[in-house]
């Protein structure tokens, strides 16, 4: 007669699926490690980017019956910003540039502008196109082979017009705000772009 052996007791211990689990389980621990490491160096990326936050340094000017303002983005050409022009993409930097008079409980906006500089690179002329608009209107537009004229073109900006003094009370107390904002045109995600502010206060004298 056929008699059943009983498993021996080292196996019945070990299920034959375990050296699968352990194999599974090693997979994920060294995935969870490698995106680990990837955050960390995200992380330490995004400090060294931080050191070096781009900035605007602006002068308010009042003059021959105008508010002018002077203006200079500082740090916000960087190697990203050059390989993107020299790859062909059209970059572009746009401000936001508003006149202001501070109240005790709100400051009220008295004029502003909107400014953008463009600039396009053509890999076959190697030359840069570039323009500039104010308030949606093209207000000059040039061709130049000098990568730091680009970059002035793009960043330094002169009395440029926002108010007319008659609008402003004498020893009135004012400031300029501008916000800076750069990213190549018609790219919704880069690795490069966000938001610079500066602003100036100055009492209007008449």
């Amino acid at each position: 007669m056929y008699q059943r052996t009983r498993p021996r007791n080292h196996e019945t211990t070990k299920p034959r699926n375990q050296p699968i689990f352990r194999s599974r389980f090693g997979v994920f621990v060294t995935s969870c490690f490698r995106v680990f490491v990837v955050l960390v160096l995200m992380l330490v990326a995004v400090g060294r980017v931080s050191a070096a936050d781009p900035d605007i340094s602006v002068t308010p000017i009042a003059r021959d019956g105008q508010v002018l303002v002077s203006f200079d983005l500082s740090d916000g050409f960087t190697a990203d910003v050059r390989d993107a022009i020299q790859s062909g993409l059209p970059t572009t930097f746009s401000y936001e540039v508003e006149l202001r008079r501070g109240a005790v409980l709100f400051d009220r906006t008295m004029a502003s502008v909107s400014i953008t500089a463009t600039v396009r690179f053509d890999n076959l002329t190697r030359r840069y196109q570039m323009s500039r608009s104010l308030d949606g209107r093209v207000e000059d537009a040039r061709p130049t082979e000098d990568r730091n004229a680009v970059e002035a073109w793009m960043t330094h900006f002169e009395r440029i017009p926002v108010s007319t003094t008659s609008a402003l009370e004498a020893n009135g107390e004012y400031y300029f705000r501008v916000g800076a904002h750069t990213r190549p045109r018609n790219a919704l995600f880069w690795p490069w772009g966000g938001t610079t502010l500066g602003h100036a206060t100055f009492t209007f004298i008449q």
